[in-house]
Formats: C-alpha cells, sequence, structure tokens
C-alpha cells in the first residue's frame, strides 16, 4: 500500500517539479514519470538511511518533490534536449 501512495504523491510532485526546474523541459507525460520515479527513488533513499515516513503527506510531498528535483537534474544532464 505505500507504494501505490508514493505513486500517487508521485504526480503530484512530478507536476511541482515541472513548475520548479523551468527552463527546457521534457513535457507534462515524462515530468510526472520523473516525478513518480524520484518520489519512489526519495522514499527507498530515506528508508534506507533509517528514516521513516512518519511526517505525514506534507513530510511525504517533500521527499517526492526532493527526489523528483534530483532526478530531473541528473536526467538534464546525461540527456540534454536539443533546443531548435
Amino acid at each position: 500500500m505505500h507504494i501505490l501512495w508514493w505513486i500517487l504523491v508521485g504526480l503530484v510532485a512530478g507536476w511541482a517539479t515541472g513548475l520548479i526546474m523551468r527552463g527546457y523541459g521534457y513535457g507534462a507525460l515524462t515530468d510526472i514519470a520523473l516525478g513518480i520515479t524520484g518520489s519512489l527513488l526519495g522514499a527507498f533513499l530515506l528508508r534506507s538511511m533509517g528514516y521513516a515516513s512518519r511526517g505525514g503527506l506534507l513530510y511525504t510531498i517533500l521527499v517526492a518533490m526532493g527526489g523528483a528535483v534530483i532526478l530531473t537534474v541528473v536526467a538534464r544532464f546525461f540527456f540534454r534536449v536539443a533546443r531548435a
């Protein structure tokens, strides 16, 4: 059930990350996919460091947005979009 929760929050985090990370983008669907993947990555990293998600909705959204922003930065570094 926790994975489903992180995926749903990842949808919101992907949308918010698209707004935060201005400049050239990948489009709405890819931003949302990066948000979902980033939220799962952020949750996994925090759990492996020993932090439990007992902070509620705000904690979950912040972790998901942090993971999504980091993943977007990494994706932009490796896959630069050609500007026309």
